[in-house]
């Protein structure tokens, strides 16, 4: 019997390292290089839809300054192609120079909404980033969980094989077995090279079921890692970098940690989310544009000059003869069609409401969704603990079995049974926290509080 406790020692072993990688929460983690806050900050370097967002805002502000200017001047020359006679002389040519200025008001009007405008833009820039922001840490905890159930998979498999080499070492040691050569017809003691009696039904039978588990498991891990390529190339779009570049991620993950009450989370998220500073921007400018509408309706003053290039007239005795002539004027217009103020005063009032209308439209909708988070963030949170206390009995179920199936003959069908269930509490602790942070990164995405921004 010493080979069988040789092998009973070494599944004992392995256990206890499955254990003790589970519950190991000091382990090193990817270096600070490679961390999670490092790709954030190259996604939002580097993505393209932020930099589209970020160049709508620049070119915003040139906006700014179009609107805040007088309109150009306006230069008039006419030319005599003969001379018009004149009593003080000939005059040749008439040039006249003339400024319009808008109704007090107007500029800074029109001003102040694109000002705003380029504001409404730049959150849009901020909610596109915070938004890339939580798709690439959800990208990377889905990654994670893929790691690690290849990983937990594999350690299973190296359980599985050193208990198929146990029942088959106590199968070998049975009672009653014969010589290789005594047994034709048993094909799986023919396969082993040895020979089992058929009273060895039991075993036989054992051996059959753990080679389909193996089966099975070989199959689940080559899933697993053909599903590593897409994941790796979704999470290297985000970055907008090649899609076979490695990612790495850490060897544990502990639970993050969320720095706002429950209670304070929507009152926090109406502040700082910024698709409703950017519905609020927009309803900001579209008052200002209505005020600019109205004093559109005033009249525009124009300031200019007139100079007149008068030749002498041989014919002329005027003391002005031949002196160029210089007339200021003053222009102004008279907006008499009253329809189209109207009509923008009430097109202003009209998307006003409408950006009312969409401002509290969203924010019922966050409110929803951020109630949606705490939830999932609540349940996270309880199955955490609960995976956790139900893999730590299932490893203590099945070291007790492992002890007494090499010494009083356990069923191998019950401890594969609790194997399962251990590798899945296993698993599903993982998936639990890997969910956990998921939805703490959702509620700060709510928030609008990335952690690399």
């Amino acid at each position: 019997m010493s080979n069988t406790f040789k092998l009973l020692l070494m599944i004992l072993l392995l256990g206890a390292s499955r254990a003790g990688a589970q519950n190991n929460t000091d382990s090193p983690g990817a270096s600070p290089r490679d961390s999670l806050m490092k790709y954030m900050r190259i996604a939002g370097e580097n993505n393209p839809l932020v930099m589209q967002r970020l160049n709508e805002y620049r070119a915003s502000l040139e906006k700014v300054r179009q609107v805040g200017s007088l309109p150009d001047p306006e230069l008039t020359t006419g030319i005599f192609l003969s001379p018009m006679e004149l009593i003080g002389g000939n005059q040749v040519a008439e040039l006249s120079l003339m400024q319009m200025f808008p109704w007090f008001g107007v500029l800074k009007n029109s001003k102040d909404e694109m000002s705003l405008m380029a504001q409404a833009n730049y959150e849009s820039f901020r909610d596109a980033r915070a938004e890339l922001y939580y798709n690439v840490e959800r990208s990377w905890y889905q990654f994670y969980v893929l790691k690690e159930e290849i990983n937990i998979a594999e350690k299973n498999m190296e359980l599985l094989r050193t208990i198929e080499r146990l029942a088959l070492t106590r199968f070998r040691q049975s009672p009653g077995t014969r010589s290789s050569g005594q047994s034709s017809g048993n094909s799986m003691g023919n396969s082993m090279g040895i020979s089992m009696p058929a009273s060895s039904g039991g075993s036989l039978s054992d051996l059959y079921r753990i080679q389909m588990e193996i089966a099975d498991l070989e199959n689940k891990i080559a899933m697993l890692k053909n599903r590593t390529s897409p994941i790796q190339a979704q999470f290297n779009a985000l970055l907008n970098r090649p899609l076979d570049v490695p990612v790495h991620l850490p060897d544990t993950l502990t639970a993050d940690t969320l720095n706002v009450a429950l209670e304070a989370i929507t009152d926090s998220m109406l502040t700082n989310n910024h698709m409703l500073a950017m519905i609020d921007y927009e309803r900001q400018s579209i008052e200002s544009q209505r005020l600019m509408n109205l004093k559109m309706g005033y009249p525009m003053i124009g300031v200019g000059l007139n100079y007149s290039i008068i030749n002498e007239s041989m014919m002329s005795t005027s003391e002005m003869n031949g002196n160029d002539m210089i007339m200021p004027m003053v222009k102004v217009t008279l907006p008499i069609y009253r329809k189209k103020y109207k009509s923008l005063q009430k097109e202003a009032i009209l998307l006003k409401t409408v950006s009312d209308n969409n401002y509290q439209a969203t924010a019922n909708t966050l409110k929803a969704e951020i109630y949606q988070a705490v939830q999932s963030y609540l349940d996270a949170r309880l199955l955490m603990e609960l995976y956790r206390n139900q893999h730590t009995l299932a490893q203590k179920s099945l070291d007790l079995m492992i002890r007494d199936f090499s010494v009083s003959g356990a069923s191998l069908t019950d401890i594969l049974r609790v194997m399962q269930q251990t590798l899945d509490y296993e698993f599903k602790q993982v998936e639990a926290l890997a969910d956990y942070n998921t939805s703490m990164a959702y509620i700060r995405r709510l928030m609008s509080n990335n952690g690399a921004q």
